[in-house]
């Protein structure tokens, strides 16, 4: 319920003003912008960190925020979005098996390194998916060495990556037998196996922050999918430029089927492949 005009809570202790200046500091750290459709969803949590830190009232937060780096993280976290599930838009895993991998292969020999990018991992789906992908479609897999990295702003979905503990919604996309091969079943909970969890390392990384991104080096294939939809224009701009660097020379970039580069960045080629539409570093 909410109080008619301003879409924030009665008795809630938080005005219009805390929450356009909390959206332009989480746009500041993250990249990501808050509209007047996510008052709503930005007042909750806001208020529900207001009361966890024992602060007296929003000043007081704001006044914490900008000194306490672990209550900024904690707001960070609050406020991250992780809708996601294993298999998801899987069609560009089929245009990674099919087509880029082999294309990047005729450029390497066996036992050489080729990496892949998974960002925002979210808790770690989209990495893991990669993983069993290729595993199951790519009949070159164990000819290179595949380093899968999974990164995030959210250091507690990164914790729960690393744990890969899921439940039936994460799981409901994919083949039962892949199920039965990957996963330790518990009742409707599911656990990766131990082989899985280790072929993927996670750390965290910030699209805007260009040292986060520089610190874990260039990629062969970066999916950054269902991220840009977030930003402004100014943010997609940075975005694109970090991924520039985070991209070797011929590397690839996916996005989400509502996001384009085209009109972001000319330094990223369309490229239509059978399964999917991605983008590459010229």
């Amino acid at each position: 319920m909410t109080e008619t005009g301003t879409g924030l809570s009665p008795g809630s202790g938080v005005e219009n003003a805390d929450i356009a200046r909390i959206s332009d500091l989480l746009r500041g750290w993250t990249g990501m912008t808050f509209g007047p459709n996510k008052t709503y969803y930005i007042e909750r949590r806001l208020v529900d960190r207001i009361r966890r830190t024992g602060s007296p009232d929003a000043r007081a937060y704001f006044t914490r925020l900008l000194t306490d780096a672990e209550e900024r993280q904690q707001l960070i976290n609050a406020v991250t979005i992780n809708e996601t599930y294993f298999f998801r838009e899987e069609h560009q895993f089929a245009a990674l098996a099919n087509t880029i991998l082999p294309e990047l292969a005729r450029t390497r020999i066996p036992g050489d390194r080729i990496r892949i990018w998974s960002m925002p991992c979210a808790t770690g789906e989209e990495a893991y998916s990669i993983a069993i992908w290729l595993l199951e479609f790519w009949p070159l897999v164990d000819a290179y060495n595949i380093e899968i990295v999974g990164s995030d702003i959210d250091t507690a979905a990164l914790a729960a990556a690393r744990e890969g503990d899921y439940g039936e919604r994460a799981v409901a996309r994919m083949p039962e037998e892949l199920r039965a091969a990957y996963f330790e079943r518990d009742d409707r909970h599911y656990r990766l196996i131990a082989d899985l969890r280790e072929s993927v390392h996670f750390a965290y990384a910030n699209l805007i922050d260009a040292s986060s991104m520089a610190a874990q080096g260039q990629f062969d294939v970066i999916l950054c999918r269902n991220l840009l939809i977030y930003f402004d224009e100014a943010g997609r701009q940075v975005a694109a430029d970090n991924l520039h660097g985070a991209l070797r020379r011929g590397g690839y970039l996916c996005l989400g089927h509502s996001e384009s580069m085209t009109r972001i960045d000319d330094r990223f080629n369309l490229v239509r492949l059978d399964d999917a539409i991605v983008y590459r570093r010229s």
